[in-house]
């Protein structure tokens, strides 16, 4: 079996950057690579249907300085900004330091990996034909512009016995080539058969933003 390298991994400090932007000596770097992933997980869980493709985390004089990219920002940030004080509050309480939060609205959200990935997960959930869902997601990312699509599903798919992996592919879609800029999201999907692992990698035109 072929090995499969991570490709956004694979891509860093070449078109693509990290999703922390700090540094730190050796004995804080534990503990800030904790909080990361304390505040990347509370987050993830929390704003699950706000369609959050990915959380950049930036530190600066004790401050942490967390953007959050959303399709749906009303949701975040709800009535008044009250959703989003009540984050902040949890947030500050878990990680015990100052946390400022930023909202950026993701315009084009059928262009973004993760949030493909995360819809055909729900409609997985949903108990909606995984053939029909990924070929829906693979027609609209097409018609948003995109040079190519290919998604994956793994796992006891449509209830079977023996888990399989099925994926649909269209346009081009080249992983080991640096320049192309691959766009990557993975998403799972709790079904009562067990959990169904999506993919998928969007091939972006030049001038789209990874």
């Amino acid at each position: 079996m072929g090995q499969k390298v991570h490709p956004t991994g694979f891509r860093l400090a070449v078109t693509r950057d990290w999703d922390s932007r700090w540094y730190a000596n050796k004995d804080k770097f534990p503990e800030y690579i904790k909080e990361d992933h304390t505040i990347r997980t509370f987050l993830t869980e929390k704003l699950r249907y706000a369609s959050v493709p990915r959380i950049f985390i930036e530190r600066a004089s004790g401050r942490i300085r967390v953007k959050i990219f959303t399709a749906r920002p009303g949701v975040v940030i709800g009535r008044k900004g009250a959703e989003l004080d009540k984050i902040k509050a949890t947030l500050n309480k878990k990680v015990g330091k100052e946390i400022m939060l930023d909202i950026q609205e993701v315009k084009r959200p059928d262009l973004s990996a993760q949030l493909v990935a995360e819809n055909v997960a729900l409609q997985l959930e949903r108990r909606i034909a995984f053939r029909r869902a990924m070929k829906r997601a693979v027609q609209t990312t097409m018609g948003m512009g995109a040079d190519g699509i290919r998604i994956q599903c793994a796992g006891r798919l449509g209830g079977a016995d023996i888990a399989r992996t099925e994926q649909q592919r269209q346009g081009r879609v080249p992983l080991q080539t640096l320049r192309a800029n691959i766009n990557y999201g993975f998403s799972e999907a709790s079904t009562v058969y067990g959990i169904i692992g999506v993919k998928c990698w969007i091939c972006l035109p030049d001038e789209e933003n990874a």
